[in-house]
């Protein structure tokens, strides 16, 4: 038995429930469904699984006949909201962070870029699953993560920099004092 969601009144995606359990719910036949399988949402009176919750008496048909509200036009604003782009998924930038500084500097702090690979990794999935607002949140997760270690990479090479500056600075001016010791 499939389990299915789908958007109520207000625009909001609601689920998982059972056919059962969608009676419950009182759904209508333009109320649109998803279960695993399909690739697009359908309306529920296009679902033959679904098509129990609709049988009714004689004189309750002719009463839903006359309620029924026309089918709407593809691309209407309702079914735009239903199809989100999917948010970034931050995970080229992740690896990127977390592998280069490693590589080049050999920075330890660089592998706190693996939080941001794990968020970004989840984008996806949970876009797929349809809930758009945990891939959103774990965009914006993996996104604070990536530039968390963007910028440690950023401030460890500021640092090496300074060290060296300071090293080769005193190491010169040693250096020349020795010269002139010598010299004397």
């Amino acid at each position: 038995m499939n389990h299915y969601f789908f958007i109520d009144e207000s625009g909001k995606q609601r689920g998982t429930f059972t056919p059962v359990e969608l009676r419950r719910e009182n759904i209508k036949r333009e109320t649109l469904v998803w279960t695993q399988g399909m690739e697009n949402w359908k309306r529920a009176g296009e679902v033959s699984e679904l098509s129990f919750l609709f049988e009714q008496s004689g004189s309750e048909q002719s009463y839903e006949v006359q309620q029924v509200v026309p089918a709407k036009p593809e691309n209407t604003v309702y079914e735009k909201e239903i199809r989100k782009p999917m948010p970034k998924t931050w995970l080229v930038e992740s690896i990127l962070v977390t592998i280069l500084p490693f590589i080049f500097c050999g920075s330890f702090l660089s592998l706190l870029g693996i939080i941001a690979i794990v968020y970004s990794a989840q984008v996806e999935s949970f876009y797929n699953r349809g809930d758009y607002n945990a891939a959103l949140e774990s965009s914006n997760s993996a996104g604070k993560w990536t530039k968390i270690t963007f910028w440690i990479f950023i401030a460890w090479v500021l640092l090496i920099v300074v060290a060296l500056f300071l090293l080769f600075g005193l190491l010169g001016f040693s250096l020349s004092g020795m010269g002139d010791l010598i010299n004397a």
